[in-house]
């Protein structure tokens, strides 16, 4: 779908889109559009159910002197009100209810109170109709016309077209690393592998990003045990993912950010196997490693003024003769030994060396990983939030205040010593499961042994990085949930 700007007018074809508040108030715009049509809008809406509530629409036939297709017609809310949401979330159910017209080109008018503000709600609401439209169907060979999106222009009209262009223009690099991140979250596991995940994210190097890939020799010789063994089953080797973007060149001495993702590119359970129900869910059980290399794809894209690592340990884990056993005991590249007493508590496991990796490596200034960690913070939560876990309250704030800006939503949860206790191993330093109890939360104490003096945090996405309906500005399937989260947080707080 392409995306302009431009100033208002009256298009020549297509449809056209006006809002109405609440109590069937027309905006300027729509108040125009009743003028030219005749009062075709007027008499439309007191035929219909239609009152301007938030989320409703109401499409009118335009008159034949309009040389319009339809009218759209989005319900506000109350005026004066964010009832409708935001920017975003409004371009999305537009650009919804356009395809599902089969709708082939649009306009959108914009009508604010400051007039100041309608260059970033245009970009706003153009980077939610963008977001919505995103489809991962590349494997479809036979679809019914009536299934394909026909949404192939739209238009948004608004006074200064150069300023909403220009605001839009790093929103647009944040869709490209969304859409490429649910692309790779959504592949089947016989096509995304450690091995072709590392290889996806070398094409980043087209954008600046310093790509470096270590295999299973090169991990073996750190003493990066707890990963290997996670891998140790499958055909397809490990290996581990390290990007550099050095968008800040005048702070290179300056610690960078750091990101670390959870890549277990398929999770059967390994011996602990999983039951059968469901399993082929677990193709997306790399999704923080996804969003790792999104967000990275991100920054690049928009030249964000800021040095940022990225780490992504990549596995698969599967049972076979050599895979990993309840009850094997690993000695992590931290030095401490791990009790294995399930092998499907196993992306704590890769995350332990790749955080200390990270640590060690580069010394960053603070760290957040992601990782689909456990299946108890979708009972906790659902799918509506995230957990987060932090050792920092002023991290673990901006980014809730980041995830409540983008419609991420995260959800702090308590880390504590008594929790602690309960990975305590009889018979090495530490277990990797505590029991039925707090499950999110001990798996939350496991990262933090291997946390030293830095500001962490920790985001449980299991319950938000796949969606079975949809939603404004995500389609049903992979969320890329995280990634506009950390770009937000990112260019809020560290960007120079």
């Amino acid at each position: 779908m392409k995306i302009n700007f431009a100033a208002p007018r009256l298009p020549r074809s297509g449809t056209i889109v006006a809002a109405v508040a609440e109590g069937r108030k027309l905006s300027p715009s729509a108040e125009r559009l009743d003028k030219a049509s005749d009062g075709a809008i007027t008499r439309a809406i007191a035929s219909s159910r239609f009152t301007g509530r938030s989320d409703e629409f109401l499409a009118v036939l335009a008159p034949a002197k309009l040389e319009l297709a339809r009218i759209l017609l989005v319900g506000t809310g109350k005026p004066g009100s964010n009832e409708a949401g935001s920017p975003q979330n409004r371009g999305g159910q537009i650009a919804a209810q356009l395809n599902a017209a089969g709708e082939t080109n649009a306009a959108v008018t914009i009508d604010l109170a400051k007039p100041d503000q309608q260059a970033d709600f245009a970009a706003q609401l153009a980077f939610g109709a963008r977001l919505r439209v995103y489809r991962f169907d590349k494997y479809r060979t036979k679809e019914k016309p009536e299934q394909r999106p026909t949404l192939e222009e739209l238009t948004i009209l608004v006074e200064d077209a150069a300023a909403a262009k220009r605001a839009f223009q790093p929103l647009e690099k944040v869709a490209e690393a969304v859409f490429f991140s649910r692309d790779i979250i959504s592949e089947p596991a016989n096509v995304i592998y450690p091995e072709t995940l590392a290889e996806a994210a070398r094409g980043l190097a087209k954008l600046g990003v310093e790509v470096e890939v270590l295999d299973e020799k090169q991990m073996k010789k750190l003493g990066m045990n707890a990963l290997l063994g996670v891998g140790q089953g499958s055909t397809h080797p490990p290996r581990l993912l390290v990007l550099q973007w050095h968008g800040n060149p005048k702070a290179k001495n300056q610690a960078p950010l750091a990101f670390v993702g959870k890549g277990v590119t398929f999770d059967t359970g390994g011996i602990s196997i999983k039951p059968a129900g469901g399993m082929e869910d677990m193709k997306w059980d790399m999704a923080g490693a996804g969003v790792v290399i999104g967000l990275l794809k991100a920054l690049a894209g928009r030249k964000a003024k800021v040095n940022v690592v990225g780490i992504a340990g990549l596995v698969e884990n599967m049972p076979s003769g050599s895979a990993q056993r309840p009850g094997d005991i690993v000695t992590s590249m931290s030095g401490q030994t791990v009790e294995v007493l399930n092998t499907d508590a196993e992306g704590r496991l890769v995350l332990a060396d790749a955080l200390h990796y990270c640590q060690t490596r580069f010394k960053p200034q603070l760290m957040v990983d992601l990782a689909t960690l456990t299946g108890a913070i979708i009972v906790a939560l659902g799918s509506e939030h995230a957990g987060l876990f932090a050792n920092n309250d002023e991290l673990a704030e901006r980014l809730l205040q980041s995830g409540k800006a983008v419609g991420e939503k995260l959800w702090r949860m308590p880390l504590a010593e008594a929790y602690d206790k309960l990975i305590d191993s009889d018979a090495a330093d530490v277990k990797n499961i505590g029991g039925r109890e707090a499950g999110s939360v001990t798996a939350a104490q496991f990262l933090q042994r291997f946390v030293k003096d830095v500001p962490w945090a920790h985001l449980d996405i299991a319950g938000t990085t796949w969606s079975k309906k949809d939603a404004p500005t995500v389609p049903k399937g992979a969320t890329a949930f995280g990634l506009r989260l950390l770009d937000r947080f990112v260019a809020e707080h560290y960007e120079e």
